[in-house]
């Protein structure tokens, strides 16, 4: 007997707000502040199904710091963070006003998702190494990587300490834990794996940090990534930055409609949290328990962090074609300097007094370190590295024919 079927279909998944409507931000799963459990770091990794499912967050909307995940996180930490992130948004601010000027020629702003890489960069050593995508400037400014030379590489100058190699904000920082940032999405993801399992093969003590974002998680290395990490319980802290846009790609276009991210790390093997990103403080936490685990090698750690790209993709995009304009006025995990500011201000360990004159200090900081970098020269001045460069850092040892075409070309 035959039975009748209506025509099969796909499933196009669409955003919850588009340009002229105001975006429902339902689809976010929230959990209240406090409300999640802190388990012991030797959890077997399914038992975190429902920490990576629920949301890890500690401050609520009047700055209080409760549950589990807020106990025994610095004061000295929060204020350290606070400048960090200050520092990320006032350098982000100067740096696209630059670019805008003609003097570099692409930037990539961190505005709203500054308390991810602060917060986890204090959290790590300076020797573990961070494997960043183009957004954890954040994890530079904590660590005090001098601006000077990031300026000279956005710049392009001659002074630029990748010889011109790299697309601006493509940062390598070895001295700071900062591994090169690669253009090729999620390779970072594989890279942090085979790191973290060469400082175990080596009976090292140092740890890795990868980071990816939403879209990125629909490329074939962010699962095999999974994969290694899980079989060989790499000491790896692996970091899905969910900032609900992939360029002009909304989150569930990579999956995250049905699901969370973090539950895709509980289905390979590997405990897994979903996290309030814009919390400084749930931020720290959960980094350093994942840190710990990874240290005593109890296996790696997946983090998905729920935040909001405030800004556009970068200086080449045009947000408002493909969203509401006002979007991040309406997002429910706010600003992560506000709920800071707000918490530090609760606790009398910050006052609009001293955030007025951090911030006055630290844009001076950076105005400093622009004028000198641009002593070097700009995208528009023509002080560029020398083309002799071109033949440097390929071989050890330069060889004979590459010594006759460098002299060949009279440089």
């Amino acid at each position: 007997m035959n039975q009748a079927y209506e025509p099969l279909r796909l499933h196009v998944p669409e955003p919850s707000g588009r340009p002229g409507c105001k975006t429902d931000f339902s689809y976010l799963r929230l959990t209240d502040a406090g409300l999640s459990r802190k388990p012991p770091i030797d959890i077997e990794p399914a038992e975190t199904a429902d920490l990576a499912k629920g949301l890890i967050r500690v401050l609520d909307d009047q700055g209080n710091a409760l549950g589990e995940w807020a106990e025994g996180v610095p004061v000295e930490i929060l204020r350290k963070g606070m400048r960090a992130m200050l520092k990320t948004r006032i350098y982000d601010n100067r740096m696209v006003v630059a670019q805008r000027q003609k003097k570099m020629s692409f930037y990539m702003q961190s505005l709203g998702e500054e308390a991810i890489g602060s917060g986890q960069a204090l959290a790590l050593n300076i020797d573990d190494m961070c494997f960043p995508t183009y957004r954890q400037q954040s994890i530079l400014m904590a660590r005090d990587v001098p601006l000077v030379d990031l300026i000279c590489q956005l710049l392009s100058n001659e002074r630029d300490p990748l010889k011109g190699r790299q697309l601006p904000i493509m940062y390598s920082v070895k001295d700071a834990g900062f591994f090169t940032i690669s253009g090729n999405l999620a390779t970072q993801f594989i890279q942090g794996v085979g790191w973290g399992m060469a400082s175990a093969i080596k009976g090292d003590t140092k740890i890795a940090s990868a980071w990816i974002g939403d879209g990125a998680t629909a490329e074939s290395d962010f699962h095999t990534a999974l994969t290694f990490a899980h079989v060989y319980r790499a000491p790896v802290i692996l970091n899905v930055v969910n900032n609900q846009w992939a360029i002009s790609t909304f989150q569930a276009i990579a999956g995250g409609e049905a699901t969370t991210f973090a539950g895709r790390g509980v289905g390979c093997g590997i405990a897994s949290l979903r996290v309030d990103g814009n919390d400084f403080v749930a931020v720290y936490a959960a980094s350093a328990w994942a840190a710990e685990r990874a240290r005593r090698n109890l296996g790696p750690t997946m983090i998905e962090w729920v935040t909001y790209r405030a800004g556009p993709h970068s200086t080449s995009d045009d947000p408002s074609k493909y969203r509401p304009a006002d979007d991040w006025s309406y997002f429910p995990l706010g600003d992560p300097i506000a709920r800071l500011k707000q918490h530090l201000v609760k606790i009398g360990q910050w006052s609009e007094e001293e955030h007025l004159a951090v911030s006055a200090e630290l844009e001076a900081e950076v105005i400093a370190a622009q004028k000198q970098a641009e002593q070097y020269g700009t995208l528009a001045g023509g002080q560029i590295p020398s083309a002799a460069t071109m033949f440097e850092d390929v071989y050890k040892e330069m060889p004979e024919h590459l010594k006759r075409q460098r002299q060949e070309l009279g440089i």
